[in-house]
């Protein structure tokens, strides 16, 4: 029964690193649409006598990585050839790194039920990465646009225990690689490839099981449909008294299941030996403080000082700043408001009606026509009580459509909140009078038909009525 063991994951992240040419030779990164084998040379390309040329900012964005990820930052590296045949890999061998990586020994934070904790990383390293193939019916084509991009691998120890702690791991990852700039997070693209070193073991036992890779896993609900059915099949081998073997598997997407896809390699059968063609790298430490300085504040630590600074709850903080763009956004309005709306008030219109009014228009925030300052002053009309939120709600809406302004909105629709005490006394006369029934049932105690009585007035005056006036007008009236 699978109750009765202990997961075990260890993972392998490949994320693409942002940089504008490949690793080695000048060929454009930016090639997801471009026809197959258009941004190659000769170095990616693999021709007889070709030499390649380390990429400076690949490295740079490999020490922002681990320097993000807690890591020691090694002072020499070395590249390797990692030898092995395959149709995607031109040269017959890949360019990594093995014995003297970049980055050594760190940690990310993930929240569990049992409260945060470190997962250790073993290393983060850079290499480049393999073409594509193209599957089309018995023939396999070979797209080589992506050979040569780099690669930035990090592997973690066996410290993952659940398929929740596996996913919120590779959604802390994800968020911090894309906010520090090394990483564009776009899964569909195949910026992030997985890969989970997977076992079981008895509840109790401190020896590790035998363990299987899964390759190439492309998304996080892949990742998690292939650990589940994994879980369930290891357990089943083991409750029969079988032995788990050790071997690479794929995932099969639509079939919902694993498949051996080759016996499990070692690092020897790769005959890693240094890289003839490169230098060794010798990290200067006034560059890694340099680099160390241009991080911006990170994920955690920016939702920590959310809910210190602004009085969030743990959620609220998670939510704002999960993106980059959507957490200076909220920091602008809150800092342009000066004090005038509380933050916790800001918060709710950004995940509330905003998200929402994004949603449906399937628009990032990047890419709406309304600024920070565009949105603080429709907050400010809101909290002056000029407009009702309600109508603040309406005017956001066509703020996105149209690219007005708020006050624009309001005059030219005539949204001006009703404050005048006779209007309003003149609208609740005409909902009252037209209402007999529900006045003498809320007079016999059915007092929730007051929310009723503020909708009809609202409807009297267009959505227009000042709520606070209206809902004291009314006690008064019915009490």
């Amino acid at each position: 029964m699978i109750a009765d063991y202990e997961l075990v994951v260890g993972m392998e992240v490949h994320a693409q690193i942002s940089t504008r040419s490949k690793m080695f030779c000048g060929c454009s990164t930016d090639s997801w649409d471009a026809a197959a084998n258009s941004h190659t040379c000769p170095v990616c390309l693999a021709m007889p006598g070709m030499l390649p040329v380390i990429n400076r900012e690949a490295v740079a964005q490999t020490i922002r990585a681990g320097l993000a990820l807690n890591c020691t930052i090694a002072e020499e590296a070395v590249f390797a050839r990692k030898n092995y045949s395959y149709p995607d890999l031109p040269k017959g061998y890949q360019i990594s790194q093995y014995e003297l990586p970049l980055c050594l020994a760190g940690w990310i934070d993930i929240d569990t039920p049992a409260g945060s904790r470190h997962i250790r990383i073993t290393r983060a390293h850079l290499e480049e990465d393999t073409g594509k193939l193209v599957h089309d019916g018995d023939a396999s084509l070979v797209d080589l646009n992506r050979a040569g991009v780099p690669l930035l691998e990090i592997v973690t120890e066996p410290d993952l225990h659940t398929v929740d702690e596996v996913n919120e791991y590779l959604t802390r990852l994800r968020q911090l690689l894309v906010q520090i700039g090394v990483n564009s997070g776009d899964l569909e693209k195949g910026a992030m490839r997985m890969e989970a070193n997977v076992s079981l073991r008895r509840l109790g036992a401190t020896a590790y099981g035998t363990k299987v890779e899964i390759k190439n896993l492309n998304s996080f609900r892949a990742v998690r449909n292939a650990l589940e059915y994994e879980v369930k099949r290891q357990a089943q081998v083991l409750d029969a008294g079988g032995e788990v073997e050790q071997v690479t598997l794929g995932w099969l997407e639509a079939q919902g299941r694993t498949y051996v896809q080759r016996s499990k390699e070692s690092a020897h059968d790769y005959r890693y030996f240094p890289e003839p063609d490169l230098p060794p790298l010798f990290i200067d430490r006034a560059w890694v403080a340099e680099l160390a300085a241009s991080l911006p504040e990170l994920p955690l630590a920016r939702r920590a000082r959310f809910q210190s600074d602004y009085g969030l709850s743990a959620y609220d903080a998670d939510v704002l700043t999960a993106e980059r763009e959507v957490a200076d956004y909220y920091e602008q309005v809150v800092a342009a408001v000066g004090g005038l709306i509380e933050p916790k008030i800001v918060a709710n219109w950004v995940m509330g009606e905003l998200f929402r009014l994004l949603n449906l228009g399937e628009k990032t925030l990047a890419e709406a026509s309304i600024t920070p300052a565009a949105f603080t002053d429709l907050l400010k009309l809101v909290a002056a009580g000029t407009i009702n939120p309600n109508t603040g709600k309406r005017v956001l809406e066509t703020m996105l459509r149209t690219g007005e302004s708020a006050a624009a909105i309001v005059e030219r629709e005539g949204l001006a909140q009703v404050s005048d005490a006779d209007v309003l006394n003149q609208a609740i006369d005409r909902v009252l009078a037209g209402a007999p029934e529900e006045v003498a049932r809320y007079r016999e105690g059915k007092t929730q038909l007051l929310g009723w009585f503020m909708g009809q007035v609202m409807r009297e005056t267009r959505g227009k009525a000042n709520p606070d006036i209206v809902r004291q007008a009314l006690l008064a009236r019915l009490d």
